[in-house]
């Protein structure tokens, strides 16, 4: 056993200062918290207003941050369907090549 997990057993308390075998105290296992009772049901409008609280702290895109990404988006989309289709092209001209 070297020094480091010498150390690290120290530290974990299984072992003394001086080297020994620490006793192994019995560990008591964590008490379980109480169940919490059911919460209270909102109505419909206080479901409502707690909605549209929580849509005002959404920090939506501009207009032109919406635009920039939808053409990103349908670029991305469109070099993504020509590369399928160049590969389903290629891998179909191969397979009929090796099957005729």
């Amino acid at each position: 056993m070297n020094r480091e997990m010498k150390r690290r057993m120290q530290r974990q308390g299984q072992v003394g200062p001086d080297g020994t075998p620490a006793s192994a105290a019995r560990r008591q296992p964590a008490p379980r918290p109480a169940p919490t009772p059911r919460s209270q049901r909102t109505s419909p409008p206080q479901f409502l207003r707690e909605v549209r609280g929580e849509l005002r702290k959404i920090a939506w895109p501009t207009k032109q941050e919406t635009i920039n990404y939808s053409i990103i988006v349908f670029i991305t989309l469109a070099v993504v369907m020509a590369m399928i289709f160049f590969l389903d092209t290629v891998f179909g001209k191969f397979s009929l090549f090796l099957f005729k």
